[in-house]
């Protein structure tokens, strides 16, 4: 059997940028390697591809779609359009010349929906079709998302009425799919994200206070928040419940690090915190690179923060408690991780978070609960052999 790991055409893999699903594609190829079994992943051709050791085979692309560009415009959509066309037909070919079994895992609507409609069904029932999930929309109350999801997600919806396997990431999706679109329930698999419990580590405290030297928070408490920039991940609400928490004690700031977006929604993140007079303490921190880079602004926080509307799984949360800091859960859209994830809306959200970080022993000890649940639960080894085990039935 040969699994092919199918890149979005979102930004190459290796990811330079934050991009959840990327990092999945990447750390799945990895350890389906380190297990033996035969993978290869098929991405977008780059010219600025990160160094790398993954058998990766390229779909050519015009060379206005071969950078790492994660803009959200006109040009992005026309560069997926582009990219699922020639994906497809490189997948075509890929069929027309092996005779062995062969998994195609697609990770994105685009190409999923053009993959069906440019090979014929009788090529295409020599592979098995497997659809990982990750659309958080999916997670809300189906009568919210019910015209969301059939305008703008109707590629996912017949990809998913056509894949052989559907992964999902939370029970509220797998529910969704299976009682709305009638899809028989033994083809939808809930399975975890995994995280790189190597890079995601805890680091000493004379390199953490380096890091925080940088940044200008040496001596302060930190409540981080990680994710793109935008009215979903919801910095904005975050500054409102803490708000209080802050204007007690100037010692403690609150830091966001991720994409911008919405500029707009930006800056009214920045005018919350005005308005509720904790501007010094709000700060942001920039976007950085998956891996050792990120896993630097987890470790300078004593706790993160998840404040999302809807999330199929998030990832941030993991990579988290991976580099043994806690995460506060404000949302509604998930629960819990397990140890070292304290589920808290609303005013608990303040008391959580202060407990926290006003005591030291609680502090260390949900920290180590926090890096053993990661290594006990979330490594890429075992999502990659649930993955295999379903591939394989």
């Amino acid at each position: 059997m040969k699994i092919y790991e199918l890149g979005t055409g979102y930004t190459p893999i290796p990811a330079k940028v934050a991009a959840a699903t990327e990092s999945v594609v990447e750390e799945l190829t990895k350890a389906f390697l380190q297990m033996n079994i035969d993978v290869e992943a098929v991405d977008i051709s780059a010219e600025d591809r990160a160094p790398n050791s993954l058998p990766i085979t390229e779909v050519k692309v015009p060379s206005v779609f071969s950078k790492s560009d994660v803009s959200l415009g006109v040009i992005h959509k026309v560069k997926r359009v582009v990219y699922s066309v020639a994906l497809a037909l490189k997948l075509k070919k890929i069929l027309k010349n092996t005779d062995q079994k062969t998994v195609f895992h697609f990770h994105n609507q685009y190409n999923i929906f053009f993959f069906l409609k440019l090979v014929k069904k009788e090529l295409r029932d020599r592979a098995v079709i497997a659809y990982t999930n990750h659309n958080g929309v999916w997670s809300l109350p189906f009568e919210e998302a019910e015209s969301t999801l059939k305008a703008r997600y109707f590629q996912e919806i017949e990809g998913m009425r056509n894949a052989d396997l559907i992964f999902v990431l939370n029970p509220k999706m797998k529910k969704n799919i299976v009682k709305n679109l009638g899809i028989e329930e033994n083809k939808v698999v809930q399975i975890n994200n995994g995280v790189n419990t190597d890079i995601y580590t805890p680091l000493n405290s004379e390199r953490i206070d380096t890091v925080k030297e940088k940044f200008g928070l040496k001596d302060k408490k930190v409540i981080l928040q990680v994710g793109s920039v935008n009215e979903n991940k919801g910095q904005g609400r975050t500054v409102k419940i803490i708000a209080p928490l802050l204007k007690k004690n100037s010692n403690i700031v609150f830091v966001f690090a991720g994409d911008i977006v919405s500029q707009e929604y930006y800056h009214e993140v920045l005018n919350t915190a005005k308005e509720e007079n904790v501007e010094k303490q709000v700060v942001y921190l920039g976007t950085f690179s998956p891996g050792e880079e990120m896993n630097e602004i987890y470790n300078i926080a004593d706790t993160t923060i998840f404040n999302s509307l809807y999330e199929g799984f998030a990832l941030v949360c993991i990579e988290s408690i991976s580099s043994g800091v806690p995460v506060v859960l404000c949302s509604e859209s998930l629960s819990s991780f397990g140890d070292g994830s304290i589920y808290a809306v609303k005013d608990d959200a303040v008391a959580q978070i202060t407990r926290l970080l006003n005591d030291s022993d609680y502090l260390k000890d949900m920290k180590q609960k926090a890096r053993k649940n990661a290594v006990d639960n979330f490594t890429w080894s075992k999502v990659a052999q649930d993955y295999y085990d379903n591939f394989k039935r």
